[in-house]
């Protein structure tokens, strides 16, 4: 019998990222540091924070004005005008709120709360309240890097943007494939015969979540300071996907 054996490993003293920082080139210097040398079929996690930090995706909240219907829906919800107004800009609907939450559809088609806006384990210098929106387009970002690391390491590695969900009918959150490229971030396995013969007949595989979430683990959410997980052991056959095809479409979601 085949033994499988994945491993997870956290860079160590990864730097804080800065607007600008060419994030390629701080993977790389931070594999060879751990001397970590990536292998066909590795996989890169990596926390949305340092994305979105390394893309300049602050927003100074003194610099917000909140329309009135910002307005309204923070007095509904008891969050800062500010932030609702944010969150606004970076959606296409709301989806549900009540007091203390505010789910919506991002831009990117996301259904999340506060459009993925945070102001945790980031600067807010001199008091100067900041905020931190979702990168750009993930799935993009994540061919790019995955570009320059396969150059760096003459390999074929998976690059995922990972970020904290919560979910409709379970409590707490878990890592999700925000972002993916080199993988496929939706294995379809309709078709494939289970144990018994039985072919399957609608199962499709969130692999990119299951990374995701497997990264999280030693990610953690608050304090731990460990925003890139290298992963080995993975293997895989299907064509890759992109993150996007993780979405479900609107008219299918009995959520909306």
């Amino acid at each position: 019998m085949e033994r499988v054996a994945v491993s997870l490993t956290a860079l160590t003293d990864f730097p804080m990222v800065q607007p600008g920082d060419d994030l390629a080139a701080l993977l790389v210097a931070g594999l060879e540091k751990d001397g970590i040398a990536p292998r066909d079929q590795d996989v890169l996690v990596l926390a949305q924070k340092i994305v979105s930090k390394a893309e300049g995706r602050y927003v100074r909240l003194c610099d917000v004005t909140p329309t009135p219907r910002a307005v309204r829906l923070a007095a509904e919800t008891g969050k800062d005008a500010r932030m609702t107004e944010l969150i606004l800009r970076e959606s296409n609907k709301v989806v549900k709120h009540r007091p203390g939450v505010l789910v919506v559809e991002h831009r990117l088609g996301f259904v999340m709360a506060n459009a993925g806006i945070d102001q945790s384990n980031i600067d807010h210098p001199d008091g100067d309240e900041r905020a931190l929106l979702l990168p750009v387009d993930p799935d993009a970002t994540c061919v790019r890097l995955k570009a320059e690391l396969d150059v760096a390491f003459d390999a074929n590695i998976a690059v995922i943007i990972n970020d904290s969900f919560g979910r409709p009918w379970r409590n707490g959150v878990t890592g999700v494939a925000l972002g993916a490229a080199g993988l496929p971030a939706l294995l379809d396995v309709v078709g494939t015969p289970d144990l018994f013969g039985r072919r399957m007949r609608v199962t499709q595989i969130a692999v990119g979540d299951e990374l995701a979430a497997a990264a999280s683990l030693i990610m953690g959410q608050t304090d731990a300071g460990k925003p890139v997980i290298h992963i080995r052991g993975v293997k895989w056959s299907a064509p890759t996907r992109p993150a996007a095809d993780l979405l479900r479409p609107r008219q299918q979601d009995m959520f909306r």
